[in-house]
């Protein structure tokens, strides 16, 4: 099981909106709860720019990551994340802990490949459209994958992609196939462009109005005259 991500945090018992408004304000931390396996749930917090920097790296959110709680390391990883709704600063953590002989469950992002030598998009003109930007997954620690490819080389024009068609890694599960095929979700599509409605630059053919019957009546009377 490896852990490229370290963080380093600290017990708090002061809890509640009040304690947590305070800590993010005065002290530049942000409140956290570590909770699973055997133990307690325990109340943390952790320095805002720590958090911010190792969240600049996309594989935080799916990795293994060794927490030091005042000098004690804990294998966790992220089960929530809350962020301020205008801002977008995190306001608080959720870690889950991990055991090397234990399943977990946790969500894999997706990384869509080969989109540009997609046959549907190269030969057909089509669209690319994704249905899900990560899956929910069950695996032992040691085969958490960092992402999961999606390759849409060979899907064709109208075709859907769908969580059956995606190659995992040894080891992965998807959590959602595991309850049947009607869990079979759609995960990208390849859809025919929207047809361009073509404009005719000739105006409509006006139709010859009939003849009209009294004017030939009269003509014909004043030949007759």
């Amino acid at each position: 099981m490896s852990t490229d991500f370290t963080l380093h945090a600290k017990g708090r018992e002061d809890t509640g909106k009040g304690a947590s408004r305070r800590l993010r304000r005065l002290a530049g931390e942000i409140p956290a709860i570590v909770y699973g396996g055997k133990k307690a749930p325990a109340q943390i917090s952790l320095t805002q720019k720590d958090i911010a920097k190792a969240l600049e790296n996309e594989a935080f959110y799916s990795h293994i990551i060794s927490l030091d709680i005042d000098g004690k390391s804990e294998d966790v990883i992220i089960k929530d994340l809350q962020r301020h709704p205008a801002k977008a600063y995190v306001m608080h953590m959720d870690f889950f802990r991990v055991s090397k002989t234990t399943k977990l469950q946790t969500r894999a992002p997706l990384h869509f490949i080969n989109e540009e030598e997609c046959v549907g998009v190269k030969l057909g003109g089509g669209l690319i459209a994704h249905s899900m930007t990560d899956i929910e997954i069950s695996c032992l620690p040691k085969d958490l994958p960092e992402y999961i490819e999606v390759d849409m080389a060979e899907v064709e024009l109208g075709a859907t992609v769908h969580l059956s068609d995606i190659k995992l890694p040894k080891g992965v599960e998807s959590v959602a196939l595991s309850h049947g095929d009607d869990h079979d979700l759609p995960v990208a599509a390849v859809n025919k462009p929207k047809a361009v409605e073509e404009i005719s630059d000739e105006a409509p053919e006006t139709p010859d109005a009939p003849e009209s019957e009294s004017g030939s009546d009269g003509e014909e009377e004043a030949s007759e005259e």
